[in-house]
């Protein structure tokens, strides 16, 4: 497990909060904008994925870099139909400079202490078979 740098950005409610708020439970960080096309075309996936496995111990956290505006994530979760993800941004566009994600999407699988135990950079079919299986592996191992 690698430690990752701080790295805060803002819910849905426009709290400030950092990745330290999920400790204890096993997360899937993916970093995704909505001016690329793999990401949105893996939202529905990963929004698949949180309904099927997401609640006290895993969570998706699907953290848009999109600098600017903030309603476009917003927005664009409504025209696609999400409604398992939460809403995370990184209005201020540093968070994937930060975590070394210079493609996107990218994708961290952190254990319960915020560590990083594996990294994709490209999209991925995350409501799979093969997805939920790697998942239930990390929280079966502790998410280490």
């Amino acid at each position: 497990p690698q430690a990752l740098p701080a790295v805060s950005f803002f819910n849905g409610q426009g709290e400030e909060i950092s990745l330290d708020a999920f400790k204890g439970k096993v997360v899937l960080l993916n970093l995704w904008a909505t001016w690329c096309a793999p990401c949105r075309h893996e939202m529905p996936a990963l929004d698949g994925l949180q309904a099927a496995l997401g609640g006290e111990d895993f969570e998706v956290v699907a953290l848009s870099v999109d600098a600017g505006d903030p309603n476009k994530p917003r927005v664009f979760y409504e025209e696609v139909g999400i409604e398992n993800l939460a809403l995370y941004q990184d209005t201020r566009a540093r968070a994937h400079v930060t975590l070394g994600a210079f493609g996107l999407p990218t994708t961290l699988l952190l254990d319960r202490e915020g560590r990083m135990t594996g990294k994709l950079v490209g999209p991925a079919e995350w409501a799979s078979e093969e997805a939920q299986a790697l998942i239930k592996a990390a929280l079966e191992d502790g998410g280490a």
